[in-house]
């Protein structure tokens, strides 16, 4: 697939995750579940699928040093660092902007940098299929992730009819609507149901497609991507004219006003592991409840987590629903049901430890 690429986003703060992450080592750059940090699998995964030469990254001032010691198989010109941070829609379009001044009529994939999915196989065969959906219809496609639980805290996509693409991949399904974060009862209500899937923000398209998108429902956009596309000096409009783009996420700018998306059910497990909690489930099961990736002793403690970047054993007693987390200059010690809080705490910590 020479005529493929792939924009990867690797932006982001480094709260959730705090005081492990931090402001240049956001999830994405650290190795939470073994050896390999979210940032290296995700460009592992495309193996075989997209050439290095075709992958870009888009990071941030204070990530990019980190991100490009993770990823040096990449030329060094295809890491880029955004010099304000305007949202997904202006980082996607300066994707768009890029590949398309290589390659006007290429395929475009755009993956975020921090989710976890442990299946290439499955994940390199949903692609495909969404390569070949946005080839044959001239659509854009987008990934929906089966739910396994009514979160409030994704958005949603409706699915309406399937529609008949080549090859034996996961079924393709126009998209009927996108639907914001729910509250806790619609999310019940959408499961019950059965015909919506997560919006994961994977996003798969051919460049006149998205252009043609760009043009009708984001005209700033567009002018930015054909400015890049007619052989603008790059870093000259990265710096002057890419801080002035409008600050909205693509799936306001153009996925929920296009006149017909398409959706390719997902073939592959995935978590967006989007705070402390969510990563019990992957280290190990200790008595009580209680998870750790280092030795612990308890006594009458339940349900706690522990994360020691040092290994120490921890004690724990007489405590329940405690996250504690533990780097060599800092120490997080919370109740678990205030884990989406954490990044209210950050801004509290001087700014040597952020």
């Amino acid at each position: 697939m020479s005529s493929l690429y792939a924009l990867i986003l690797a932006g982001g703060s480094g709260q959730r995750f705090w005081p492990l992450s931090r402001n240049a080592r956001p999830k994405q750059l650290l190795a939470l579940f073994g050896e390999e940090t979210l940032l290296e699998a995700t460009l592992r995964r495309l193996d075989g699928l997209v050439p290095p030469k075709n992958i870009l990254i888009l990071t941030n001032a204070d990530q990019e040093a980190g991100v490009r010691k993770l990823a040096k198989a990449l030329p060094p010109e295809n890491i880029v660092a955004e010099p304000a941070r305007r949202d997904t829609a202006a980082a996607i379009a300066l994707g768009v902007g890029w590949v398309a001044a290589r390659d006007a009529q290429a395929t475009m994939l755009v993956l975020p940098a921090d989710h976890l999915i442990q299946d290439s196989v499955g994940f390199q065969k949903t692609l495909r299929t969404a390569v070949s959906a946005a080839r044959q219809s001239g659509e854009l496609v987008t990934i929906g992730i089966q739910p396994t639980w009514a979160c409030p805290g994704f958005g949603y996509i409706e699915m309406g009819p399937r529609i008949a693409v080549s090859g034996d991949g996961p079924a393709v399904h126009d998209v009927t609507r996108f639907r914001e974060k729910p509250n806790p009862e619609l999310a019940e209500q959408f499961l019950r149901q059965g015909n919506f899937r997560w919006n994961a923000g994977m996003f798969i398209w051919t460049i006149p497609a998205i252009l043609s998108a760009l043009r009708r429902h984001a005209p700033e956009l567009a002018e930015f991507v054909g400015a890049l596309h007619s052989g603008a000096d790059f870093k000259k409009m990265l710096l002057d004219a890419f801080p002035r783009l409008p600050r909205n996420s693509i799936d306001y700018a153009v996925m929920e006003k296009a006149g017909r998306v398409l959706m390719v059910e997902s073939a592959f497990d995935w978590d967006d592991v989007g705070s402390w909690t969510a990563i019990a489930k992957y280290l190990p099961q200790l008595e009580g409840g209680n998870v750790a990736n280092t030795e612990i002793t308890g006594l009458d403690a339940q349900n706690n987590l522990v994360f020691s970047t040092q290994k120490k054993r921890v004690a724990l007693l007489g405590v329940t629903d405690l996250i504690v987390v533990e780097t060599p200059d800092a120490l997080l010690i919370c109740n678990r049901h205030e884990a989406e809080r954490i990044k209210n705490i950050v801004a509290r910590i001087p700014p040597e430890l952020q």
